[in-house]
């Protein structure tokens, strides 16, 4: 099965793993009718949320963006410019759609302080992976001890608010979203496996 921790030293010795899919940033109205329905066909969702960073005390910024993945596709959606639209509240208190993130209370705090909605349907990894006897919280080493890579955490304080993001802020965020559930299957494979 799978170990319960991993050092700061053992990770860093670990192959960089990172979504190597499209990104569709939705940036637009537009953007998002084009393709909400194309999200909202999922079952299941890797999920997570960027937020400006602050450097004073007491400074909080509204979420930036909210990243939700496939396997093999992923949305990076700008809602400090198209805000919540209805479909998009309807994924997020959504039973039926799996949104599988890390670390979820913080996230789902500042989204309904940023708009008024009940978050449904929603997995944690940090209580999931209790299950595997794992004892790590943070994404880095999860992906160390699940997946045998590690992550970059280099654009976790950069400018989400930014006129464009940069490339690797793209891939930085679709990265966050996925290797949640990539984490996930793997997690539920070795259940299967250890059943079989």
């Amino acid at each position: 099965m799978f170990r319960s921790e991993m050092s700061k030293e053992e990770v860093a010795y670990l192959e960089l793993i990172q979504y190597e899919g499209p990104i569709n940033v939705i940036d637009s109205l537009e953007a998002f009718e084009q393709q909400i329905d194309q999200i909202a066909a999922n079952s299941i969702l890797g999920f997570d949320t960027e937020t400006r960073p602050s450097f004073k005390k007491g400074q909080v910024y509204p979420t930036s963006l909210i990243q939700l993945s496939t396997l093999n596709r992923s949305w990076l959606l700008r809602v400090r410019r198209i805000g919540y639209p209805n479909k998009l509240l309807e994924i997020l208190s959504s039973e039926d759609i799996i949104k599988v993130g890390l670390g979820l209370n913080d996230d789902l705090r500042r989204l309904r302080s940023d708009f008024q909605f009940e978050p449904a349907g929603f997995l944690d990894l940090q209580q999931y992976v209790r299950a595997f006897r794992i004892e790590e919280k943070g994404l880095k080493k999860l992906s160390g001890i699940v997946l045998g890579r590690r992550i970059s955490k280099s654009q976790q304080v950069s400018n989400w608010d930014a006129d464009l993001l940069t490339n690797a802020q793209l891939k930085y965020a679709a990265t966050d979203a996925w290797i949640c559930l990539e984490i996930y299957n793997t997690l539920r494979n070795s259940l299967s496996k250890h059943h079989e």
